[in-house]
């Protein structure tokens, strides 16, 4: 089966399709978002897309232990969506892991552009994941107002 070129798919998508969000501000200027899977930015570019693009990298969270996904896509399996994603489950301390991130997408030379997106998901995700601590809330130190005799 005969391969479409990324360049192709992005001239195709990029004005219409169903994960493209558009906000209007001021003036004319707009910007447009992306809700498409393997978009680290969601920005609608070709850089970041995850429909154009035969390397794509995703970071989410991984459930509901403190876990993150780091997912990378096949390049030889472009035809098969079942087995398209390289998943890789990770529940270490976050400069572990963000040096994992670093040596997947970076080290290997798999994306090197997307190294800085795939850091800042991957902070924006682990911050996410924290959990509040419940505790007994600190007393406040200051001076209470003492009611006396007049």
């Amino acid at each position: 089966m005969a391969t479409v070129p990324g360049q192709l798919i992005w001239e195709v998508v990029k004005k219409n399709n169903c994960f493209l969000v558009k906000q209007f501000g001021r003036g004319t200027a707009g910007v447009q978002f992306s809700k498409e899977p393997n978009n680290l930015y969601n920005l609608n570019s070709y850089k970041h897309s995850g429909l154009a693009n035969k390397k794509t990298v995703t970071i989410q969270g991984g459930g509901k232990d403190q876990s993150v996904l780091l997912a990378t896509t096949k390049t030889k399996k472009q035809n098969k969506p079942s087995t398209l994603l390289h998943r890789s489950v990770m529940k270490k301390e976050f400069p572990r892991m963000a040096k994992a991130v670093k040596n997947q997408v970076t080290d290997n030379y798999y994306r090197p552009d997307l190294t800085k997106a795939a850091l800042a998901r991957l902070s924006a995700v682990h911050r996410s994941l924290k959990v509040a601590k419940s505790g007994v809330k600190k007393r406040n130190r200051q001076a209470l107002k003492v009611r006396g005799r007049k």
